[in-house]
Formats: structure tokens, C-alpha cells, sequence
């Protein structure tokens, strides 16, 4: 469905007129709701994304992808095989390939034999990966909690219950 860009949008989400639209400030009353919530919910998104994006190049000279593999491996000592960070991480294995390759030219992983299969590599934090990590991880905690901060906390935590219904019945759908 495409949305025209001279639609007026309902009065409850009138932008500023100086306001650039996106896709959500754009329905109309006509619009499903559904609609209307999964582009909000959407554009929400992609802007906290762009700005974590811009302030993790902008301060520590690392792009979000590299940051999500090293988030993983965070959780994961022993490491993680290459496979397995694809599917966490929902991109090809040629993406963690060149990923991995960039943060080991850095000292930041370092790939291991898997003791399990060894065909196969985990990748690993090295301590200079951890210590950076670390580092980058609370910086980053502290950004979002400043982009979310105009938002109550009783108000967070409706949408963390309301978002988790959500994911849930999502999941049981893909059960089916």
C-alpha cells in the first residue's frame, strides 16, 4: 500500500508545520490502527537506531553492526561459532565474516578451534575487546536512556508489558 505524500494527517498526530512527515504522521483517520501503531512503532525505531548509529561512529569510530557481534560475544566467553552469531544477529554469514575479520585486524575477537567440531571456529572476545566493550556498553545504556527519558517510567514499563504480548503472540504464530 503506498502512502501519498499530500495525505492530511488525523488531527490527534498533526506534525509541526515545519515538521518533516514520515510514514506514520501521514495516515489518516481511514487507516487501520494496526497500521498506524506498526509504523509508529517503526519510525520510533529507526530513529533511536540512526542516532545510536551516528553516536557510536561519532565517539568510538565503530559502526552498530560491529558493536551488536561484540553485544553477543559479551554474553558468550566461551564464544560463539560463526553460525551461530548469524542467526542472532538475523544477517548472512558473509556480513559476520567480514565483521569478524575487521574487529580481529583490531584485536578486538579472536577466532578458536570449536572443541566440538574442530572444522569449525568460535569467535571470541579478546580482554582488549572486553575492556572496549565494556566501555562502549555503558555509554551506549546511557544514550538510550536519554532518548527515552521524556517517557515515564510507569509508562515504559505498559510498554514493556504490552510489547512483550505482542512479541508473544507473534511467536506463537510463527508456531503454527
Amino acid at each position: 500500500m503506498a502512502l501519498e505524500r499530500d495525505v492530511e494527517p488525523d488531527v490527534e498526530n498533526k506534525p509541526d508545520p515545519g515538521q518533516a512527515l514520515d510514514l506514520a504522521s501521514r495516515l489518516t483517520q481511514d487507516h487501520h490502527q494496526s497500521l498506524k501503531l506498526w509504523l509508529r512503532m517503526l519510525s520510533c525505531t529507526v530513529k533511536i537506531e540512526n542516532e545510536i548509529r551516528s553516536r557510536l561512529r561519532a565517539t568510538f569510530g565503530i559502526t552498530l553492526p560491529r558493536f551488536d557481534l561484540m553485544a553477543q560475544l559479551e554474553r558468550y566467553p566461551d564464544g560463539l561459532r560463526m553460525g551461530e552469531l548469524s542467526k542472532r544477529m538475523m544477517v548472512t554469514g558473509g556480513n559476520i565474516t567480514g565483521i569478524t575479520d575487521q574487529l580481529e585486524q583490531e584485536g578486538l575477537v579472536v577466532r578458536v578451534p570449536d572443541p566440538r567440531d574442530g572444522r569449525a571456529y568460535s569467535v571470541k572476545l579478546t580482554q582488549e575487546g572486553r575492556k572496549a566493550f565494556a566501555i562502549m556498553a555503558e555509554t551506549h545504556e546511557a544514550w538510550v536512556a536519554e532518548l527515552l527519558a521524556p517517557i515515564a517510567h510507569d509508562d515504559k514499563a505498559q510498554l514493556i508489558n504490552l510489547l512483550s504480548q505482542m512479541k508473544r503472540h507473534l511467536n506463537e504464530g510463527t508456531n503454527r
